[in-house]
């Protein structure tokens, strides 16, 4: 809870038609289950005291009677329990009776809840029994005591800053404007569905659709529990598919049939940081009686929930092979098209790419191809320059030059070694003095051939670097820092390689397959420093970290909001840490000591090198996370780390 996550559950009890005896039993049992898992949240499905099935059975004033006094029960036998628990019933209040939500909250009836939108089509009947609803909230008198009732009610707890909770019931939801979107605007981050959602052939995807797709717009976490088996199938049967989703994405979903409770863990922090950064998302309506809101308190002891939902240690790559596939595609047509326009747009039909024989360079070529074909314009028309320098090795060179033949692509050699070496003499820099100076000026002898060459065809350069690259600062400033369109610059080093692996798995080019798996089983180098032995001396990772932890870094810092703790946090729960383990191994496990070093790392260069960002070429965006000083990162040069670094110091 101290990072916004509060633990929810969504749960279906064993039920007996019109035997609320038995049905309070089975709703504690529940609750006691959950709260050994210390769930702070829990929602039952509608009418769950009595059964949604019981007909005109609610029309009998035993049933109702006895649905109260087991509220009533539940109440006293829950007054050490600190959640909040949503109870399906049915309520009679001044002479109407109501499907309501009961809101308890250790061993108090905090209101009562209507249901708003009466079903009255095929297989349901509910306005033959129930009234509708009120919105605004109103004090009654419901069993000697003195109950809020209305739809108008949010649950807000001091302990967990944003955490507001509202409910609605079943039918609710499905209507064109249901209620939990005003109790969203007014402040809601949590909504509860009460529901008795009957089987059909296809409704559980519709279901899903619908739960998903609502707690996107509404940006809040939603609990859906609805009815299961117990309920009379004289005419329905109920599946009890419990679904819990957060901003669009699920995270859990029952089993049909199988009952009891769904529990995860629900990140509110997230959902508040998302409403922030959403411009659109309007401002909270005032709360209080006279608007027709009441705000309840509630309160919670605070702890350290144990995590049960998994976090993706490569957040900008699908799980799912089919859609990985799909993504590949349309982010590779995503940067072809965009080359394409800005080609157009210059009248060039000719463009330079600098080959290494590396990830980023080999994907800009690839992507520089389609734009290309798409604009009908033979391939040869793409100069492709190889630069061998201090640092190439023959792996990078001959994979380069496999490359661009099979590409199709003019090729050009050009060494820098000549030019380089006169440029040292110039500034007086010895060429045994491996330093930054040694570094860089092969990157900007690099980047100053590509310029001259374009200007010699009358073409256009097209970029290498990545978004990974520039989040850390790892461009040599107006080296391959720059270019006059960069392609892969929204495109983290993670997902990079899943491109060229995409491409290798669907081109039937033998010879350019094996050259792009080679490129792929080659380590992440910039090659500016001399081999050893013939391989590869300078390891990018090895001295800026491993990338699937700096992609993750990025994405949950620009993406999320998360704080550095949090994100230590994730990290360790996702990268399986333990303190004994490997750590700059590429196998996806962490020490906790080796994430801290990194996130530091990621920190302080993110921070430092934003001057770099500040003047990146133009180029496409693909994905939720960018970089680029004129769309999604508007951050000075010049601004401040210590308080970020001064959290992780204190880790």
């Amino acid at each position: 809870m101290y990072h916004g996550f509060i633990k929810v559950a969504a749960i279906t009890p064993e039920v007996r038609v019109a035997d609320p005896v038995f049905n309070a039993d089975e709703i504690l049992k529940q609750i006691r289950l959950c709260e050994e898992q210390h769930v702070k949240i829990m929602v039952f499905p509608e009418l769950a005291l009595t059964a949604y099935t019981c007909g005109d059975l609610f029309l009998q004033s035993r049933l109702l009677e006895e649905a109260k006094e087991q509220l009533w029960r539940i109440c006293e036998e829950t007054q050490d329990n600190e959640a909040l628990i949503f109870i399906g019933l049915p309520a009679e209040i001044r002479g109407k009776l109501y499907n309501a939500a009961a809101v308890l909250h250790r061993g108090e009836l905090l209101g009562l809840i209507p249901k708003t939108f009466l079903p009255n089509y095929n297989e349901f009947y509910e306005q033959r029994h129930f009234a509708e609803g009120p919105g605004p909230v109103e004090i009654v008198d419901w069993g000697g005591e003195e109950v809020p009732f209305g739809a108008n009610m949010l649950f807000s707890c001091d302990e967990v800053p944003h955490l507001t909770v509202a409910a609605e019931i079943c039918e609710d939801l499905w209507a064109p404007v249901p209620p939990s979107t005003y109790h969203a605007i007014a402040g809601a981050t949590i909504i509860c569905n009460l529901s008795a959602s009957d089987e059909m052939v296809g409704k559980d995807s519709y279901r899903r659709k619908l739960t998903a797709t609502h707690s996107a717009a509404c940006i809040c976490g939603l609990i859906y529990a609805t009815a299961g088996e117990g309920e009379s199938t004289s005419d329905l049967v109920f599946g009890g598919q419990n679904l819990i989703a957060e901003n669009g994405v699920y995270l859990a979903e029952a089993k049909k049939f199988a009952g009891g409770a769904l529990i995860t863990e629900i990140d509110v922090d997230r959902l508040t940081a998302e409403r922030r950064r959403n411009s659109t998302w309007p401002a909270a309506d005032n709360i209080d009686e006279e608007d027709g809101y009441l705000e309840i308190p509630f309160s919670l002891d605070m702890e350290e929930t144990v995590l049960t939902r998994t976090f993706d240690p490569q957040p900008f790559v699908p799980d799912n092979a089919a859609e990985r596939d799909s993504r590949c595609d349309e982010i590779l047509n995503i940067q072809a098209y965009g080359l394409k326009k800005r080609l157009a747009h210059t009248h060039s039909t000719k463009a330079v790419v600098g080959i290494s024989g590396g990830l980023d360079s080999t994907l800009a070529l690839l992507v520089t191809a389609r734009a290309f074909d798409l604009l009908g314009l033979p391939r040869d028309q793409i100069t492709a320059v190889t630069m061998p320098g201090f640092g190439t090795t023959d792996r990078t060179y001959d994979n380069a030059c496999t490359l661009i033949r099979c590409i199709g692509a003019t090729f050009r050699e050009i060494s820098i070694r000549d030019a380089v070496t006169v440029h040292f003499k110039d500034i007086g820099q010895s060429l045994d003095k491996h330093d930054v100076t040694y570094e860089n000026a092969q990157a900007r002898e690099r980047t100053q051939i590509l310029m001259d060459v374009a200007n010699q065809n009358g073409g256009l350069v097209v970029g290498t670097g990545d978004l990974s690259e520039l989040a850390l600062g790892w461009a040599t400033y107006n080296g391959d820092h720059m270019s006059m369109y960069g392609v892969n610059g929204s495109v983290p080093k993670t997902l990079v390689r899943h491109l060229v692996r995409y491409y290798a798995d669907v081109c039937e080019d033998e010879q350019l397959q094996k050259a792009l798996l080679d490129v792929l089983d080659t380590p992440v180098s910039p090659e500016l420093l001399p081999p050893e032995d013939g391989q590869i001396s300078q390891k990018t990772e090895d001295l800026v970290g491993p990338y699937e932890l700096h992609d993750y870094f990025l994405y949950y810092m620009l993406r999320a909001g998360f704080e550095p703790d949090k994100i230590y946090r994730l990290a360790k729960e996702t990268f399986h840490a333990s303190e004994t383990e490997s750590s700059d191994e590429g196998d996806g496990r962490y020490s906790s000591e080796t994430i801290l070093k990194w996130l530091k790392t990621f920190y302080r260069r993110f921070f430092s090198q934003q001057f770099k960002r500040s003047c990146l070429p133009d180029g496409p965006k693909v994905g939720s996370v960018a970089v680029s000083p004129r769309g999604d990162l508007r951050m000075p040069s010049d601004a401040c780390a210590d308080i970020w670094l001064k959290e992780l110091e204190n880790l």
